[in-house]
């Protein structure tokens, strides 16, 4: 298991352990879009409103939308080998990292919770045990493949990826069996306020990866292609998500009655019976297993990278690492049972919420690493409170806080909206506002630090030599 079993956590990944190529993120996002959580985000958006027709083209818009910017934080894992969020701390300081890093270990442990639920049903009911023992169940196969680490999560990206593929087409032929596709796109009336919904559901699944997706192609080798990590890693999950929430959104108009709050039970009873619906709730639980492994392993990144901060850990031991990893499946499926019954309205506010305090985040790592720094960052100075990036940087806090705020009178929830939604028509632009405000203003205060604009380059890893990073492009 020496070989199997990762070893690298927050540290930097040598150059002599990087393998494999940028395809490899086109099948792991594949793999983690396709699934019924991406289901359930596509029927929103005709739960809430929007037709079929404008549905899929909203939801596909936020998908590119939210796919590039996702995509760009990719491309920043082959040139740093680092996880994504501890470059956090080039913005934010080594400390004041720890900001923007709650919030993100609350999503995870929101994804994961939103995720058992739905992967719980189906396990419970393979197993016959029952939703409660299937989540339980769920949740410690999650937390074991995701101890394992890199190499089970990339190889079960690819079986989940084929497999679930193989499965949509055969219930997408189900489907359109059971409903006319014409019929169901023959509404074009356009509803801005609904049409925005689906744009900002499918750009928040996608803003969603943001903070953890370089965990995922840190690993390749340091000369891989800028472009080619973007291309694999956006076409990946956008087709996986578009795949997804197309059927859901077909599901939702065909069938609301059916579909909305039975999800997996309509997915399984669309297939058939005996084996067949086996096989389904099987597939169901792979899907989920896979996205769920990443919300683990991400909010373990987080935790480490968050405590290491002020505690100036660089690596981790076998046993930390398990406890980290415990301890999200723990708080992830103890709010799974709390919050089981009422999945569909939560799930739909926790997204958008989610939306308002990433954006702000992505916009700034963004402008910091490709317009500020170049996309060269004093790897070493990452570790060190008293370095290049300080403790805590007030500027970026404020900016980040600016960002977060600015959103607030555009912003649409059942526990909040703005007062500009109103003479807007209802409809929701807070991520948009999210994602320029916060942007400009970090340039304009980082573009003459000349302290954070004339890094060196990244240092190899091994030799501790400064190693040029080229865009690779």
């Amino acid at each position: 298991m020496a070989g199997v079993v990762e070893r690298r956590s927050i540290d930097v990944v040598p150059d002599d352990e990087r393998h494999g190529s940028a395809v490899s993120q086109f099948t792991l996002w594949l793999g983690a879009n396709l699934q019924v959580t991406a289901v359930v985000t596509g029927a929103l958006a005709v739960v809430f409103g929007a037709n079929a027709f404008w549905s899929l083209i909203g939801l596909l818009l936020g998908n590119l939308a939210g796919g590039a910017v996702m995509a760009l934080h990719s491309a920043q894992g082959p040139r740093l080998g680092l996880p994504q969020m501890i470059t956090s701390r080039a913005q934010f300081g080594v400390r004041g990292a720890v900001v923007p890093l709650a919030l993100v270990i609350v999503m995870y442990i929101g994804f994961f919770a939103s995720g058992s639920v739905l992967a719980g049903q189906a396990v419970g009911e393979l197993t016959h045990l029952g939703e409660t023992p299937g989540i339980i169940v769920f949740a410690a196969v999650t937390a074991l493949a995701a101890a394992v680490g890199y190499r089970l999560i990339h190889t079960l990206g690819k079986i989940a990826g084929l497999v679930c593929a193989l499965t949509f087409v055969y219930l997408g032929i189900r489907l359109l069996q059971r409903a006319d596709l014409g019929t169901l796109l023959a509404d074009h009336r356009f509803a801005l306020p609904a049409f925005l919904l689906a744009v900002s559901l499918s750009a928040s699944w996608q803003l969603a990866f943001g903070p953890y997706v370089a965990d995922y192609s840190r690993y390749l080798p340091r000369h891989t292609s800028v472009r080619a990590t973007f291309w694999w890693t956006l076409s990946g999950s956008v087709l996986g998500s578009q795949w997804s929430m197309t059927f859901g959104a077909l599901a939702a108009a065909a069938a609301p009655a059916a579909f909305v709050g039975h999800e997996v039970g309509y997915l399984v009873g669309l297939g058939g019976t005996g084996l067949i619906a086996s096989f389904l709730y099987f597939v169901i639980a792979l899907g989920k297993l896979t996205i769920n492994i990443l919300n683990t392993y991400g909010g373990f990144m987080s935790l480490v990278t968050s405590v290491s901060g002020f505690r100036g850990q660089k690596t981790l031991s076998p046993r930390g690492r398990s406890a980290y990893i415990a301890g999200i499946m723990l708080a992830g499926t103890a709010v799974a049972l709390l919050g089981k019954d009422s999945f569909l309205t939560s799930f739909k506010d926790f997204l958008l919420f989610l939306l308002t305090f990433f954006t702000p985040w992505s916009a700034i790592n963004l402008v910091d690493y490709y317009l500020i720094s170049k996309e060269r960052y004093d790897v070493p100075a990452l570790s060190d409170p008293a370095g290049r990036y300080g403790a805590w940087n007030v500027k970026a806090l404020a900016v980040y806080a600016l960002g977060v705020l600015a959103q607030l009178p555009f912003l649409a929830t059942a526990f909040y909206t703005g007062p500009l939604v109103g003479p807007l028509g209802g409809a929701d632009v807070s991520w948009l506002v999210g994602l320029a405000v916060p942007a400009v203003l970090y340039w304009l205060t980082a573009r003459r630090d000349t302290a954070r604009v004339a890094r060196p380059a990244v240092p190899d890893a091994e030799h501790g030599a400064n190693a040029p990073a080229g865009s690779g492009g």
